[in-house]
């Protein structure tokens, strides 16, 4: 898009979750969340199955009318933008479009409906990788393919903030990879990028920071390397030996906590490999295995997480 075609800004590009409640008759989809995500970064929403998420988005894009609280984008209401789609570019599902229409066609249209030049089609196709299938009929395309098709819909106001959720459903490994460089490089360019989903291991490796919900309430929110490591008294030592006893014997005299897992490897908790090396030295304990277990975004959000039902 030329300079003198794109975007307006929309104040800072932040968004800011402020008191946020869902009631649906005797349940509460949401409540009383709270959060912020900054331009400049991927920001992961995650919840298990029927914690808000969704919800959650869809007030946010106006969808769905809160019961309390209120969620802005650069300080408006999306309600209140102007051209929203050049503010905010959103998928929540997989692309719906006439079956018999090709993709290029699809995109023509909604730019037509916004007031866009209708080379900014053939623009996003591009972006997203599906020029070779521009004028294939969207009834052919695959799950994976109507996912980019709805991501090119998204940008063709070249918006400041994109929302998506679960946008990488339906993606083999290669498409997985290819949009976690694309909200990457889109985030660099210092868009606000929010992205809902439950891949925890692909979040790890996209997200700058998450916001992790829970039967509709905030659990924990912060950049990734911080969260993980806010639970680093879960990082235990793994120890295989055929001095297990001794060793275990050793180690509870230190204060560390020993369990032994169903292989008869030693977990140990509160002293580094270090010590446990010198402690198996001194009793002469012959090592077979000395590992570092540290804790992953997803062991994080299951622990995080644990005995919070989804309330939706």
């Amino acid at each position: 898009m030329s300079d003198g075609q794109r975007s307006p800004t929309t104040g800072s590009g932040q968004i800011v979750v402020s008191g946020l409640t869902k009631q649906y008759k005797n349940v509460r989809a949401v409540n009383d969340l709270s959060f912020t995500v900054e331009p400049g970064r991927v920001t992961g929403f995650l919840g298990p199955n029927g914690a808000g998420k969704t919800t959650t988005l869809r007030m946010l894009l106006n969808l769905v009318t809160p019961t309390a609280g209120s969620a802005t984008i650069g300080g408006r209401r999306y309600a209140d933008l102007t051209d929203p789609l050049r503010h905010v570019g959103a998928v929540l599902e997989a692309s719906s479009a006439h079956k018999g229409r090709t993709g290029i066609n699809h995109l023509r249209v909604i730019a037509a409906a916004a007031g866009l030049p209708k080379t900014r089609a053939d623009e996003v196709l591009a972006m997203v990788g599906l020029t070779p299938a521009a004028k294939r009929k969207f009834k052919g395309y695959s799950l994976g393919m109507k996912q980019r098709l709805g991501i090119a819909a998204a940008m063709l106001g070249d918006p400041r903030v994109l929302v998506l959720d679960e946008p990488a459903n339906g993606l083999d490994p290669e498409g997985i990879r290819w949009m976690r460089g694309f909200l990457k490089a889109l985030a660099t360019e210092g868009r606000t990028v929010l992205v809902s989903s439950h891949l925890l291991s692909e979040m790890q490796l996209l997200a700058d920071d998450v916001v992790i919900i829970a039967a509709g309430q905030l659990i924990r929110q912060g950049p990734v390397d911080q969260v993980i490591g806010s639970m680093a008294q879960t990082t235990r030592v793994r120890v295989r030996t055929p001095q297990a006893t001794e060793l275990a014997k050793a180690l509870r005299e230190q204060s560390a906590v020993v369990e032994v897992d169903p292989h008869g490897a030693l977990l140990v908790a509160g002293v580094d490999a270090a010590t446990v090396g010198r402690a198996a030295l001194a009793v002469q304990a012959e090592l077979h295995e000395l590992t570092t277990e540290r804790p992953d975004l997803e062991g994080v959000f299951l622990e995080l997480t644990a005995g919070k039902a989804g309330i939706r």
